[in-house]
């Protein structure tokens, strides 16, 4: 089978042939084997291949023994022509081993030959058969046809002595009719195995597909999980030591309660990165590590920067805080965590804002807002990732986000968040 053999069906790539195939292959067809598996390469004849082949052989020779029979007891063929029709029909069943190779060939080869030689009708018909699985409909009726319209000419010429004319014919015809109809159903089986591993193909990539963007989804909630933690603590600690770092003649008591905040910072985001590299290794949501932030942790995040030395006011306007859902109260802390860590990056030194409002129904609205700072800032490298991972998971709550300069030359960071 080659070209468009059976099974006409688009290869789809895979890493392996599939393990069915591995252990059995002696039993495939070597064109159908091609077809399951195209990365093997052009496979020669199976164990199957070489059984059928003979068998096709035999049933020639045997349905040529038969016509020779016939042929002895019909007084109308002279001898010379008989020993003639004899040669042909041994040249066309030696031609059936060339069957896989030009099945289309080898038919159209044999349509004359079967018409002259009553010895190579066994050899046509496993010619036709072989056409009817390796090639499509249109050659197979193209040549079936031919056979079929010259089979009342044949009779015509050369009557068959045991059956009449009409009969002979009639049976020449359906069994020309059956020879296709048999090839056929052998094509179509194989197409609906070769259709068959190609949804079975299909179904393992969408898996791999799906299963490497669930990994993607994961790391990147990971991912968005360590910015917004780890440069909380870490802008705590570059604003403590900046401030030792510049004011060396510090009291005694604030550079101990500076150097305690930067101890307990470090502290902090260690415990944080721990746990957040535990849960890469374990493999698991993040949700089953420590318990997740939500808006009641918003007191203690601005007292934290408060310790700090960080000038902040809170708006805290919430109707029945407790109400507000896990998932929108984490969200708003984040967003409330990253502006803050934003402001004392961009604008240090600042009186920040943080307002929150809300209501069920109504929604829940987070902002922080901070004046321009005070003087030259230097800027602060990888600025602007967490706006983007905020945006992305106000996004993803079904919330928006919105952030840029505001009049007075300060910034603000503004997101409103559904709240059924």
């Amino acid at each position: 089978m080659s070209g468009d053999d059976a099974g006409q069906a688009s290869p789809v790539p895979t890493a392996q042939t599939p393990a069915l195939f591995t252990g059995r292959r002696w039993f495939i067809p070597s064109a159908l084997l091609h077809e399951l598996d195209p990365d093997a390469g052009r496979p020669g004849r199976t164990a199957r291949d070489w059984v059928v082949d003979f068998a096709c052989f035999v049933v020639a020779v045997l349905l040529g023994a038969v016509a020779i029979e016939a042929l002895s007891r019909n007084p109308r063929v002279p001898d010379g022509l008989a020993v003639l029709d004899q040669v042909m029909g041994a040249l066309a069943c030696a031609a059936v081993w060339l069957r896989r190779r030009w099945p289309l060939g080898l038919a159209v080869a044999l349509t004359p030959v079967t018409f002259v030689s009553d010895t190579a009708g066994g050899a046509g018909v496993i010619a036709l058969f072989t056409l009817a699985v390796h090639r499509p409909f249109r050659y197979v009726a193209w040549v079936g046809g031919v056979n079929a319209a010259l089979v009342p000419l044949f009779y015509w010429l050369r009557p068959d002595v045991d059956m009449p004319y009409l009969v002979s014919v009639v049976f020449a015809v359906l069994l020309t009719v059956a020879i296709v109809g048999w090839g056929m159903f052998v094509r179509a089986k194989r197409q609906l195995l070769l259709s068959l591993r190609d949804r079975a193909r299909r179904a393992e990539t969408e898996a791999r597909l799906r299963a490497e963007q669930a990994q993607r989804l994961a790391r990147e909630a990971i991912a968005r999980e360590m910015h917004d933690v780890l440069a909380h603590r870490l802008t705590l600690l570059s604003v403590h030591a900046g401030a030792l770092e510049f004011r060396p003649d510090a009291p005694p008591a604030e550079t101990a309660r500076a150097a305690g905040v930067i101890r307990e910072s470090a502290h902090e985001a260690l415990q944080d990165l721990r746990e957040i590299i535990g849960v890469l290794r374990a493999g698991e949501p993040d949700d089953a590590g420590r318990p997740q932030p939500t808006l009641a942790a918003l007191d203690p995040l601005v007292a934290e920067s408060r310790e700090a030395g960080m000038k902040l006011s809170l708006h805290h306007h919430v109707t029945d805080p407790a109400a507000v859902p896990s998932s929108v109260g984490r969200t708003a802390y984040r967003i409330a965590q990253e502006g803050l860590t934003n402001a004392r990056k961009h604008a240090p030194g600042t009186e920040v804002t943080v307002s929150v409002t809300g209501a069920p129904g109504d929604g829940l609205t987070v902002s922080v807002r901070n004046p321009p700072p005070e003087g030259e800032v230097p800027p602060v490298p990888g600025s602007g990732q967490g706006l983007i991972g905020l945006t992305e998971r106000a996004t993803l709550a079904g919330g928006r986000l919105e952030h840029g300069p505001t009049p007075d030359g300060g910034f603000e960071v503004r997101a409103w968040l559904p709240w059924s």
